[in-house]
């Protein structure tokens, strides 16, 4: 591999996983922001067209969106080599889109050394997974997809996924 070609860079030079030393970087402030889309099918989209649906298990929308803030918080904790951040912000948002899925959406925001997008992505992976775990009860047809980073910005190389 040529020394201009990408490297992992969570392997040492022993080919070894490791985690980044983030030390020498300096303070900024950081946003990721990430989405992930649930198909529910147009039967169960009807049910919360209105606003949040009640279940069982208490209001789907409400209970994805605590999850999602929750699990960003512990995404040190869920995969491997990140580093633990304290958070300045999470947000997470959920719209209904015809003819049958919901968007969500993660903002995460951070001063530090390291970016913040996989708390983003783990923010809206939870959400959405709460979504699932809501809904199975009226079908197992529910499909989660494109779950993807789309802003970074702060860092060493800012990015923006065109929609």
């Amino acid at each position: 591999m040529s020394d201009l070609a990408p490297k992992l860079t969570h392997l040492n030079e022993a080919g070894q996983p490791a985690m980044v030393n983030v030390g020498p970087k300096a303070m900024t402030a950081r946003l990721a922001r990430a989405r992930a889309r649930v198909r529910l099918g147009a039967d169960i989209l009807a049910l919360v067209q209105a606003g949040d649906l009640p279940t069982r298990k208490g209001p789907v929308f409400q209970t994805a969106i605590i999850a999602g803030v929750m699990a960003a918080k512990k995404t040190a904790d869920l995969i491997p080599l990140c580093h633990p951040l304290g958070m300045d912000d999470c947000q997470i948002t959920i719209e209904t889109v015809q003819p049958d899925s919901l968007v969500i959406e993660c903002t995460a925001r951070v001063t530090g050394k390291t970016g913040i997008e996989m708390e983003a992505l783990t923010g809206a992976s939870v959400a959405a997974l709460t979504v699932y775990d809501m809904c199975k009860a009226m079908s197992h047809d529910i499909v989660i997809e494109e779950i993807r980073l789309l802003d970074k910005t702060g860092g060493k190389s800012d990015f923006h996924h065109a929609d």
